[in-house]
């Protein structure tokens, strides 16, 4: 029994080592790609402002809302369901940068957390972060070098790929053995999940290839268009806090002139 329970307690610790090791890495990745690409820009605007700061948190709570509803897809079993909390975050990466999209999604899941808790032993929730983030970090930092619409498009097909392949990855490596091992739970009881759906489904590897991976795509696609759609419309009311105030003081010079 002690040693069952001291087994629990490692893995569960080393879980939230994992989780903050990643969280850390994501933030590097992005603060590294951002302030890099400023200062090939010659961007001198902080990074994290007070504005963006308020920005990030609007966003992060609009996600949440988005996160709270989960829908079924029927190639997949019930524990993978597709939301659409990456639409802000998309669109706040876009506007705000790379640094503002990881602090999103993590205030996003730590939001969900405290207001509906976990059912997946914080897995699922690991999951998002890391998965959301494979999408929107390669995307911020693609738009961020020259922000076209025609750089958005390829952005968003780009970080859709990225995350489909690394969440595909990232779930047969280390989530779903994770989710099994937390859970008490044998792989093979997972796969079954799987079978019961798609015949096809007989193994981790065929479980990902089949609900995984079509879960990726139809998601950063999905949230790929509808960010396409309002963004541009919505650019003008982001950037006001920025790009209005400096051509307020540029009116205050020529009047004075």
């Amino acid at each position: 029994m002690s040693n069952g329970l001291w087994t629990s307690v490692k893995d569960n610790v080393v879980f939230v080592l994992v989780c903050v090791g990643i969280a850390a890495a994501l933030f590097a990745i992005a603060y590294l790609a951002e302030k890099l690409i400023k200062k090939k820009n010659n961007d001198t605007e902080r990074i994290l402002s007070t504005r963006k700061i308020t920005m990030i948190g609007v966003f992060a709570a609009i996600s949440t809302v988005l996160m709270m509803f989960e829908f079924p897809v029927p190639f997949a079993p019930a524990f993978y369901e597709l939301d659409f909390s990456e639409i802000p975050a998309l669109i706040g990466t876009f506007a705000f940068g790379p640094v503002a999209g990881v602090m999103i999604e993590l205030c996003k899941i730590l939001l969900k957390l405290l207001i509906k808790g976990t059912s997946t032993a914080f897995v699922g929730d690991l999951a998002n972060f890391v998965i959301g983030c494979s999408f929107i970090l390669p995307a911020s930092i693609i738009y961020m070098f020259k922000k076209t619409k025609k750089n958005a498009i390829l952005a968003s097909v780009t970080g859709t790929l990225i995350m489909s392949v690394f969440g595909t990855l990232f779930n047969a490596v280390y989530l779903l053995p994770a989710f099994a091992s937390l859970y008490g739970m044998p792989l093979e009881a997972i796969v079954e999940m799987g079978t019961k759906v798609n015949g096809s489904i007989n193994s981790v590897t065929t479980l990902v290839i089949f609900a995984v991976a079509p879960l990726n795509l139809l998601k950063g696609s999905s949230v790929s268009i509808v960010t396409l759609l309002v963004y541009k419309k919505l650019s003008p009311i982001l950037k006001t806090g920025t790009v209005g105030r400096v051509k307020n003081a540029a009116k205050k010079v020529e009047t004075v002139r």
